[in-house]
């Protein structure tokens, strides 16, 4: 059960491995969508794969006893879940005698919830990873039968980050499928009081506070790229950010002061520090380097770049749904 394209990697393993891990006998994923600026129906990754494959696919709006029927006369082992987007009831939870697992895209229990990649990029640590946990109703909060650490480079975005969580799922099921079809996979319970939780990200999350520290903002910056993508306001137009970093030392300006810029990119205060934006882009232009960006679309020195509030990302309490709707 998967709909985003982080799942691909996960199923093309499940296929390598088929002798070993088990045979695919069916794929849920969510409906066809408008996708893109022309807004064309388009078939996602995990249906895309499972139709090259011959398999069967249902695509249900809402999962109901017609799924249910279908998935008990496919008779499953096990099912795995990754970025499905549904919330599976306990008839579909308790359908398979293995149980229904989830790869859950943080170390749990940090980063429960709905943008656990973008979250870990945007606060800044050093590693993420990937989780294998039973499903409970509670969110994320089920016990886990093992974890993958991924490293988080210094000018990683959470695009770079997706990309190796999903090659990460591959060992993390050749480590635990044996052992749970033999019955010796052992599960343990999350420390509940250590747990934090991020949210769906909102277009509002891009904005900036320079009084902030350079560190903070940059890794902000790129834990949001590619969505919902952070951006400031200069001269009347909106400049969307893709890459950042800080300078080592002081800035002796105000926050959101434009000092100038290096061979790496464009230099602004904040917090009493230098952060360098590496690449941006104009309305309706590419994302660009810093040195080709500024060729095209000068910032003068001495340009304040205005600051907004940055709503919270993580919490230690689960954040409210948002209102249907």
């Amino acid at each position: 059960m998967g709909s985003d394209a982080i799942a691909r990697p996960l199923l093309d393993w499940l296929a390598e491995a088929k002798s070993a891990a088990g045979e695919v006998v069916g794929v849920f994923t969510q409906p066809d969508r408008p996708a893109g600026r022309g807004q064309q129906v388009q078939v996602g990754a995990i249906k895309a794969w499972a139709q090259g494959r011959g398999l069967p696919v249902l695509q249900p709006a809402q999962l109901g006893e017609g799924e249910l029927a279908q998935l008990r006369q496919w008779r499953p082992d096990v099912i795995l879940v990754m970025a499905y987007g549904h919330i599976l009831r306990r008839n579909f939870i308790d359908a398979p005698p293995l149980g229904t697992l989830n790869l859950h895209a943080s170390l749990l229990p940090q980063f429960r919830g709905a943008s656990p990649i973008q979250t870990a990029v945007a606060c800044g640590g050093p590693s993420t990873g990937v989780t294998l946990m039973r499903i409970v109703p509670e969110l994320d909060a089920g016990p886990v039968a093992g974890s993958e650490v991924v490293p988080i480079l210094p000018l990683d975005t959470a695009a770079d980050v997706e990309v190796r969580l999903a090659a990460a799922c591959g060992p993390l099921l050749a480590r635990t499928l044996p052992e749970l079809a033999a019955g010796r996979l052992k599960f343990s319970e999350q420390d509940h009081a250590r747990a934090t939780f991020c949210r769906r990200l909102e277009k509002s999350d891009g904005a900036l506070d320079f009084s902030a520290p350079a560190a903070a903002l940059a890794a902000r910056i790129n834990g949001l790229f590619p969505w919902p993508g952070c951006s400031f306001a200069v001269n009347g137009q909106v400049v969307r950010l893709g890459l950042a970093d800080t300078v080592a030392g002081p800035a002796a300006a105000a926050p959101g002061a434009v000092l100038g810029s290096d061979a790496a990119g464009l230099l602004v205060a904040a917090g009493g520090s230098v952060l360098r934006l590496r690449r941006l882009q104009r309305p309706g232009g590419r994302m660009l380097d810093a040195g080709e960006f500024l060729r095209g679309f000068p910032i003068a020195a001495g340009t304040v770049v205005p600051s907004q509030p940055m709503p919270p990302l993580v919490s230690t309490a689960p954040f409210p749904r948002p209102p249907r709707g």
